[in-house]
């Protein structure tokens, strides 16, 4: 999995996660899935309204979860590599633009 997306011209845009990473990603996206086809159903049936929520709010923890992974993956690979190399602008502008301070 590459760390993406950065601009098409960014000359560090293939860097690789470890497998281990990849797949402990994977898994939890793979779960997060299951539970939002169960909570599709879930609607589809009209179930009751607060067991819609409590599965669609597990979900977005476990979105979190990932999301938290992937950043500190970056940030260990990634952006640690970027700053190395002298690009520490360039990290701190992804940084500031996926958390929507710029």
């Amino acid at each position: 999995m590459k760390c993406n997306p950065p601009p098409p011209d960014y000359k560090y845009k293939n860097m690789l996660r470890l497998k281990n990473e990849k797949e402990h990603i994977l898994h939890r996206l793979k779960i997060a899935r299951g539970q939002l086809t169960k909570i599709i159903s879930m609607v589809e049936n009209d179930e009751y309204c607060i067991d819609i929520l409590h599965n669609s709010l597990s979900v977005q923890k476990a979105l979190k979860k990932v999301d938290a992974k992937i950043m500190e993956d970056h940030l260990k690979h990634c952006a640690r590599h970027q700053m190395q190399n002298g690009d520490s602008s360039k990290t701190i502008e992804e940084l500031l633009t996926i958390y929507n301070y710029k």
